[in-house]
């Protein structure tokens, strides 16, 4: 405490003004304060203006030094560079996020070799999902806070309150100085000058015997409004990682089916999709001839829906509402207030969606009756004439584990099989059990009469039988679709408009200052810009012209890199 009270003392200027611990110019007059500085002739530091920053605490604290350590541009650099190389390393291979049905344990080894094996074992299959390039992220965005805030403060204060009498020693240590006589009084002179200046686009403050003169001061807030910018792009794409922000799925819509989108309000209906091949003719020349086939168009004639009422209650059927309708085309999506669907490949494998098979008497050939049997979804009980059907059990894809027990292999409806115990006339009070396969391959496969006649210990007196294809109702393709919803990504190119913003400020508009004093008839001029000092050169040398001083404007260069 007695430290910083003793190091407040000896920032006091000899203008009077007193100043902040860490302060280099004085913030009034610009005099340096180091004793050490002030012998010095070489040209002055004009970073910040000399503005003391928090970061340069004498005596920092834990708090303090957290803050110096993301404050520091180093520290920043090596975060950035860490983070592009751990870019580069995680786009070696495909991530596993763009893979559809891939088992990432086995498809990098037997796809890349030991390489791919190494690459999956370290995690970078998934590098932009990991912890620690998040972790990167989230350091980044909070080195550019801090960095912005112990910068623009001094910055603004310095800009804001900068005094128009400067120090000799300010002014001729300064990049770009002048000194010479001048004629006639200090007010009329004053006036004279100030003319020029204002021609070119200078804003003057005048003050006795002293003059400022400025333009362009926005320019400086460039590299900061290119940090809010950035921070604003990081937020936004960490935020895609919170549920229900974004969602990027490959979803498998059978033609015909209208199917719900997860985690949305929207069902959609492949009404009909349809491929068209490149013919021979069409083809490349290194693909002709071949027997291979080149899709040349995909299209999925969509409609899409939203749920209006019911749509969380599991025992009623949601109630749609039509809101559009799209043909998705390969680059041509269907776009629906932030919900993309774009067309991501297809399968011609028909798929079985439902039967209506009669129930038969076998030896008599006596048809009872027939019913609707969903394959994906099919009711508990079912009545065909005197006859009843209770549905015991459902085998999405049939088969037999070790012990000859019927199983599922798959949730997927490639073998389906269903279980019925039969009531009716003619049939023992305890009904018999009846296995049924849709699919005439999988009948023979199965054998589906064996089974039956063992489960009945004899022929089945009843059987179920599709009189025809009218009786069938299947799916002949399937189209993929990739959903996509961002609602983070308009966040995502205000950011990047605003660093544009900021990239154009400090590009194409300098800072540029000039100071001037009068003492004893002998004028002492400097200036200072952040960039492109032959332009502020010419300028002066032009105004200096005008007030009838012929100034070589490359001898008004001091020289010096720290300005």
């Amino acid at each position: 405490m007695l430290q910083e009270v003793i190091a407040f003392k000896n920032t006091k200027c000899e203008c009077g003004h007193q100043n902040p611990v860490g302060t280099v110019l004085c913030e009034a007059c610009g005099r340096p304060l180091e004793e050490e500085d002030r012998e010095s002739t070489e040209v002055l530091e004009m970073r910040y203006d000399g503005m003391a920053r928090r970061s340069q605490r004498v005596n920092p604290n834990f708090i303090d030094r957290i803050w110096n350590f993301f404050s520091s541009v180093k520290i920043a650099v090596y975060m950035i560079i860490l983070t592009l190389i751990g870019s580069m390393l995680g786009s070696i291979f495909p991530q596993e996020s763009t893979f559809l049905n891939v088992d990432p344990s086995t498809y990098y080894k037997d796809t890349y070799g030991t390489w791919g094996l190494v690459y999956y074992k370290l995690g970078l299959t998934h590098t932009y999902e990991s912890w620690w390039f998040i972790l990167l992220l989230v350091m980044i965005g909070a080195s550019l806070i801090i960095c912005s805030l112990d910068r623009v403060l001094p910055l603004y204060k310095a800009l804001t309150k900068q005094r128009i009498l400067k120090h000799m020693q300010f002014l001729t240590r300064q990049r770009v100085v002048y000194q010479g006589p001048v004629g006639g009084t200090v007010e009329d002179w004053m006036k004279q000058v100030s003319a020029p200046i204002k021609k070119k686009g200078y804003r003057v403050y005048t003050d006795g015997n002293a003059l400022l003169a400025e333009k362009y001061r926005f320019s400086r807030w460039g590299p900061y409004v290119i940090h809010i910018g950035l921070i604003i792009f990081l937020l936004a794409v960490l935020a895609r990682g919170l549920p229900g922000l974004k969602m990027d799925q490959h979803i498998p819509f059978p033609e015909g089916e209208i199917k719900h989108i997860p985690d949305t309000s929207f069902y959609l209906k492949n009404e009909k999709f349809t491929v068209e091949y490149y013919t021979q003719e069409e083809m490349p020349e290194e693909f002709r001839n071949k027997g291979k086939t080149l899709p040349k168009l995909f299209n999925t004639q969509a409609t899409l829906y939203q749920c209006t009422a019911d749509c969380d209650d599991p025992t009623k059927e949601p109630k749609l509402e039509e809101v559009t309708k799209h043909n998705i085309q390969v680059n041509d999506p269907l776009d629906y207030k932030g919900l993309m669907a774009y067309q991501f490949d297809y399968d011609m494998t028909p798929i079985l969606r439902a039967v209506s098979p009669s129930l038969v008497d076998v030896k008599t050939g006596q048809d009872f009756g027939k019913f609707k049997l969903d394959i994906r979804n099919p009711q508990r009980n079912y009545t065909v004439g005197d006859y009843s059907l209770e549905l015991k059990e459902k085998y999405n894809d049939f088969g037999l584990d070790e012990n000859g027990k019927p199983v599922t292999k798959t949730p997927n409806p490639n073998a389906p099989a269903f279980l019925f115990l039969i009531k009716g006339p003619d049939l023992p009070a305890a009904g018999v059990q009846y296995i049924y396969f849709p699919k005439e391959i999988d009948k023979e496969r199965f054998q589906q009469d064996a089974i039956n006649t063992k489960l009945n210990g004899g022929s089945a007196p009843l059987m179920l039988d599709v009189k025809g294809m009218e009786n069938v109702d299947f799916s002949l393709s399937t189209s993929y679709l990739n959903i996509r919803v961002d609602k983070v990504m308009p966040f995502i190119w205000i950011g990047a408009s605003i660093v544009m913003l900021g990239l154009v400020l400090g590009f194409y508009w300098q800072h540029r200052r000039i100071w001037l004093r009068i003492d004893d008839g002998m004028l002492t001029l400097g200036a200072h810009t952040n960039k492109n000092w032959f332009g502020i050169r010419r300028e002066i040398s032009a105004i200096l012209k005008k007030m009838n001083l012929d100034v070589d404007e490359k001898s008004m260069d001091n020289g010096g890199k720290n300005a």
